[in-house]
């Protein structure tokens, strides 16, 4: 019986042995279905996820909708402090496409005020206090650390309101601003849109001068337009721009009823007749969730004067603080291209001028250095002019340091007047 037993049971196990292998060559087959559904379906997602981004690139680029003035306030995830840039940005940098125009100021015709009025760089406030040279209506501003530098920080803004700064000057209740004036400022914007989309720019001030100023609509400053109450224009190809994390340089310019307004190179605002009297200034950024990131830094209001070639008659020389270097640097700005193309046409009109480009200094610093830093911009400003077409034997450069103050170097107005550039004739 045994040797039947054992043939029954080998028999038994033999089918069995088949019974696992189907199941196991089963199971497998459904791993093998289920692993290429999930590789399927993957690939799927991709190629849906690759059609959503470009739509969602198209929607981005498209955001451009300044000009209608109809945003709306969209809430992000982040509310943290702002914590330094991880890339250098400069205001001239802006990420393009292949067809897309980049910014060259050749034609940038911005000449700011040779009077300051008031100009501030923050460089001297606290981290986290309200600037210390500024007034305010209402919301939380405050002085931030952005890219190793201080700015101030729209932390909380309603510009509708509006919740504004002001400068805080001591006659800031009369009327301050003259017939001709200008106003610069450099604004960050943010690869994420919802950061901070709109900074403003009033021409009043409803917290000092409720007895004299004219409301009206403010200049609206987006990442590619400059527009007062819906009119103006936007940045050229500004559907092919991308937003880069980057400061953009704002300026303004009004002379008697006409308002010009410039993005980076190129002007996008010009009225004929804005029929108001400006009395002061205020600026507010969007931000009224409190979850964006505005920015602002290096404002300048300046008195618009005797257009450079009448003083030069005059005077037989022209000074301007309209030429800017980067800090201890002989770099020049490229918002400085306004000031050097009305020095290029002017030279251009009349052959027979030949001058003296003469660097200037303020106080801060060794002295020795700073006679070698003045010396450095003169180089650098009659650089610019040689390689915008000027012959080079019609200019000569020298420095002076600090030695020759037109102000004191006890405020940031003083100083900014000392850092000058005197084109004098010889």
């Amino acid at each position: 019986m045994k040797p039947k037993l054992n043939i029954v049971l080998w028999g038994l196990l033999l089918i069995c042995s088949n019974v696992f292998a189907q199941i196991n060559l089963n199971k497998v087959i459904k791993n093998v279905q289920k692993k290429a559904e999930k590789q399927v379906e993957q690939r799927i997602e991709r190629k849906a996820d690759k059609a959503v981004d470009k739509t969602l690139d198209k929607v981005e680029e498209g955001v451009e909708d300044a000009v209608s003035g109809k945003k709306k306030d969209v809430k992000t995830d982040s509310a943290s402090s702002p914590q330094p840039a991880t890339e250098s940005t400069t205001a001239s940098t802006i990420e393009t496409t292949a067809e897309a125009p980049s910014l060259t100021w050749a034609k940038y015709d911005f000449v700011p005020g040779t009077e300051l009025i008031f100009e501030d760089d923050f460089s001297s406030e606290q981290n986290g206090e309200f600037p210390s040279r500024w007034d305010m209506t209402a919301g939380t501003i405050e002085v931030a650390n952005w890219g190793g530098e201080n700015v101030v920080w729209f932390k909380k803004t309603n510009a509708n309101s509006p919740n504004a700064i002001l400068p805080l000057l001591k006659n800031r209740s009369e009327d301050y601003l003259p017939e001709q004036f200008t106003v610069e400022m450099d604004v960050y914007f943010h690869k994420d849109y919802n950061l901070n989309r709109t900074y403003y720019l009033f021409f009043f001030d409803t917290k000092n001068q409720l007895k004299i100023m004219q409301p009206s609509k403010p200049i609206r400053v987006d990442y590619n337009s400059v527009t007062y109450d819906l009119i103006g224009d936007s940045y050229p190809g500004h559907d092919k721009l991308k937003p880069k994390e980057g400061w953009r340089h704002v300026a303004i310019s009004f002379n008697k009823r006409a308002l010009k307004g410039y993005l980076d190179d190129t002007r996008l605002l010009n009225l004929p007749n804005l029929e108001i009297n400006p009395t002061g200034i205020m600026i507010s950024a969007h931000n009224t969730a409190g979850t964006g990131k505005p920015f602002v830094k290096n404002i300048r209001i300046a008195k618009g004067a005797v257009p450079l070639y009448d003083k030069f008659l005059t005077d037989g020389k022209f000074v301007t603080t309209g030429i800017k270097f980067d800090v201890a640097k002989a770099t020049i700005k490229p918002e400085s291209m306004g000031t050097i193309n009305y020095v290029v046409k002017m030279m251009t009109d009349h052959p027979e001028l030949k001058f003296s480009v003469e660097g200037h200094t303020d106080a801060d610093g060794e002295l020795a250095t700073n006679q070698k830093l003045s010396e450095a911009r003169a180089k650098a400003v009659l650089d610019a002019l040689v390689s915008a077409g000027i012959a080079a034997n019609r200019l000569t450069s020298k420095g002076h340091g600090e030695s020759k103050p037109m102000a004191a170097n006890d405020t940031p107005e003083g100083k900014a007047q000392n850092r000058r550039v005197e084109f004098v004739k010889f």
